[in-house]
């Protein structure tokens, strides 16, 4: 049991829910990076990366193409294994700066200082695990370093099933949390950006944007 949780939220946070969803189909994402980290992340002088859910692995082999050394984790094997062949597939020098580890986001964290940037894209978890997963993942920045995180915004609620609304956050929500003393908070805002849903409709959604940089 994890406090304030449901026995569904718990489910769709466990590694079986992952495996079944991952095994159902043979790619579940788009396999582009995604933007906001493209966006906010090109350009920084590359170091050592944290990619957190790092599904079939194109954020991570994004990061690697552009010489970051990336520890990927995600709670799921058969998607780290995906992940693997898709980084493989992309050439030896960038499989060989990716480390694929199985973890749980419930109970693990980095360790403190260990990484440049910390990247963690739409990561949804109800509020109380999500909140102590982002200070794990805060401590978990170099001093210098980058905390990027990204979500769905509450505003396009219909991203998430019925009832599990609270899994959805604000950036300012995220940035309320940081000590000041330690952050400069670089963006905290909630950018639109335009895709193309389930009916092939084009559509407007917003994301949740945090980037702040650990003082030295």
């Amino acid at each position: 049991m994890v406090p304030g949780v449901t026995d569904d939220e718990l489910h769709m946070l466990r590694q079986q829910f992952w495996d079944e969803r991952y095994a159902s189909r043979p790619q579940v994402w788009s396999g582009r990076p995604n933007p906001q980290l493209v966006d906010r992340i090109r350009g920084l002088a590359p170091g050592r990366a944290l990619d957190v859910g790092s599904g079939e692995g194109a954020d991570a082999i994004w990061l690697a193409e552009q010489g970051w050394e990336v520890t990927a984790i995600d709670v799921s094997p058969v998607a780290l294994e995906r992940a693997g062949a898709h980084a493989q597939a992309g050439g030896g020098d960038i499989a060989a700066r990716i480390a694929w580890r199985q973890e749980d986001v419930l109970v693990w964290g980095p360790e403190p200082g260990a990484f440049d940037l910390v990247s963690s894209q739409f990561m949804h978890l109800p509020r109380g695990p999500r909140e102590a997963l982002f200070a794990r993942l805060a401590a978990g920045v170099a001093a210098g370093g980058t905390l990027l995180i990204v979500g769905h915004h509450p505003s396009d609620h219909g991203v998430v099933p019925r009832g599990h609304g609270e899994m959805l956050f604000t950036a300012e929500e995220v940035a309320a949390r940081l000590d000041p003393g330690a952050w400069e908070l670089v963006v905290v805002g909630a950018p639109g950006r335009t895709t193309v849903d389930p009916a092939g409709d084009v559509v407007t959604i917003h994301d949740a944007l945090l980037q702040a940089r650990r003082r030295m």
